[in-house]
């Protein structure tokens, strides 16, 4: 979506970049880049990175060797991060915009084509599946409930039986959906104006729940916490919101937002979207990232920012921990929030071997 400027004296503007849905991969080139971007101990880049922006990245579910990523190049990609090689790539139509692993050899994957798709890596062959009425944005897998589950712009949620796999069923959301995250037995999904729906995957006949963002500004990522208690939620306006899920007003007290991904330029802050959260599931600790290219470490439940980490060259797309949290994937992608740059950065998929001290509350 873009960057808000603000002086003392409030927001001056709000550049929004492109407006052709959220379609238009929203991504911003940062100017002025820091950091040593070489080689590390503690991170590499993965070879043969996608070629156009990349929208998601994803661990295994019981592995920190094997990261699936889908991207606007139309591939969906799994790497072996250990060896640093691309294990395999396969191909929709049109971009992807969202994959998942379901297993150790199984992935979904859906984006503009309108179409899910499930892919066998051991027979390297693709099926799909079903289809939505509008771009499929999200694609999700709820163990729990041995369920696929997909968001769309044309304003529902699909559930699909990986077992056949076929189409499980349709539910309204009431508006396009951008982020959905699948907590235990529920679904927490944040759709256009500020809505976010929590459902229940044994029983989709009514909304659990109907809220809207404590956010001023449009949702742009909702994650929920490895203990099922509650979700973070970011906006384009650099600010991210802790949720509970309890309704009770005891537990309703706890609620509070923050800003971040903020940098002051000459006396005026600059105000970037957070595109990206990433949980800590061993420590309840959350990344967050920018476009304004940094990845910033939370503890969300005492308040506290744990580090930040270098810049990147462009905005973080997405981030992935492994499965056993010692590994953190950073997709960095320009999103186009400041529309075309003459010179466009590279994108990358950067792996960081990440410590407890940089992830554990203190």
């Amino acid at each position: 979506m873009g960057c808000s400027v603000r002086s003392k004296s409030g927001i001056i503007c709000v550049c929004f970049g492109r407006k052709k849905s959220e379609v238009t991969r929203n991504r911003l080139m940062v100017d002025k880049f820091t950091g040593d971007m070489g080689e590390s101990p503690s991170e590499f880049k993965l070879k043969n990175p996608p070629t156009d922006g990349i929208t998601a990245v994803k661990f295994g579910p019981n592995s920190s060797q094997f990261l699936l990523t889908s991207s606007w190049d139309t591939s969906v990609r799994l790497y072996d991060v250990v060896a640093n090689h691309l294990r395999m790539k396969y191909n929709h139509p049109a971009p992807v915009l969202d994959c998942c692993f379901h297993d150790a050899v199984h992935c979904y994957s859906g984006g503009v084509d309108k179409t899910l798709k499930v892919y066998d890596f051991n027979t390297n062959t693709g099926t799909n599946v079903g289809t939505h009425d509008a771009p499929i944005r999200c694609v999700e897998y709820c163990p729990d409930v041995n369920v696929i589950v997909t968001g769309s712009w044309d304003s529902s949620v699909k559930l699909w039986d990986p077992r056949t796999p076929c189409s499980a069923g349709t539910f309204s959301q009431p508006d396009k959906v951008y982020t959905m995250s699948v907590c235990g037995d529920r679904l927490v999904v944040g759709t256009a104006g500020r809505k976010v729906l929590v459902w229940d995957l044994r029983n989709m006949g009514y909304v659990q729940q109907r809220r809207e963002s404590s956010l001023k500004y449009q949702t742009r990522c909702i994650r929920c916490f490895p203990n099922k208690q509650g979700y973070v939620l970011s906006s384009i306006e650099g600010r991210v919101a802790v949720e509970y899920l309890d309704p009770s007003p005891e537990i309703q007290k706890k609620k509070y937002a923050f800003k971040c991904h903020r940098l002051k330029e000459n006396g005026v802050e600059l105000i970037f979207p957070v595109n990206a959260i990433a949980f800590h599931s061993q420590h309840n600790t959350f990344a967050t990232g920018g476009s304004d290219g940094f990845v910033n470490i939370w503890d969300g439940f005492n308040k506290k920012r744990l580090c930040q980490f270098h810049r990147y060259p462009t905005s973080i797309a997405s981030l992935s921990f492994s499965a056993d949290c010692s590994v953190l994937a950073i997709a960095s992608s320009y999103m186009y929030e400041n529309d075309e740059q003459k010179t466009m950065p590279e994108d990358n998929i950067y792996i960081r071997n990440v410590s407890d001290q940089e992830t554990k509350p203190k």
